[in-house]
């Protein structure tokens, strides 16, 4: 069980330390995290664990995590420079061609998965990990995608400088359509 969060340190949000995270290593505590956050059913859960072990593997593919003092894990973010070749651009490729946008496709570093406890939502800790993994990038740009609705998460996306380039994009095995989004970088602040 994660401990009350706490603190008032923008270096610290929520009173957690931000760092470098051995995603394969700790890939159930991360999707113990991501299904609370997102509400994955276990079989979800156990798809997503062969996803991250084999994204993990990718070139470029890095993992923050935000850590309680004793450790555990309250959040985490993880992405990798953009392929063409895998799946996610194969599937939101057609919809970034459809509207002018598909040359966000190269030469952009993926957002893969942003996911904080929510026990520690709302405290800054969403910003500080995708601002921090995005400060780290090569590339002139981030993409992502998101639950194509009005959400906290788009609204921290659209404040960080993200913007729509396609939406109503329907992956084959989710219910809700997405939007993608991306940004120039570094990311906006304040």
């Amino acid at each position: 069980m994660l401990p009350t969060p706490g603190g008032d340190d923008p270096a610290r949000p929520a009173g957690l330390r931000i760092g470098p995270l051995d995603l394969a290593a700790r890939v159930d505590e991360a999707l113990r995290v991501q299904a609370v956050a997102f509400g994955l059913s276990e079989e979800e859960v156990g798809i997503r664990r062969y996803i991250v072990q084999r994204h993990m593997t990718c070139r470029g593919a890095r993992a923050l995590g935000a850590f309680t003092d004793d450790g555990a894990l309250a959040g985490f973010v993880y992405g990798m420079p953009n392929d063409r070749a895998h799946w996610w651009s194969t599937i939101v490729e057609p919809y970034l061609r459809a509207n002018g946008s598909a040359h966000w496709l190269d030469h952009s570093f993926v957002i893969t998965e942003l996911h904080v406890h929510p026990g520690f939502q709302g405290r800054g800790v969403g910003r500080a990990l995708i601002t921090r993994i995005t400060d780290t990038a090569a590339e002139p740009r981030s993409i992502l995608s998101a639950i194509d609705t009005d959400s906290p998460a788009r609204g921290l996306y659209g404040a960080l400088g993200y913007r729509d380039l396609a939406r109503k994009v329907h992956f084959p095995s989710a219910s809700l359509p997405y939007a993608v989004m991306g940004a120039p970088l570094p990311l906006l602040r304040g």
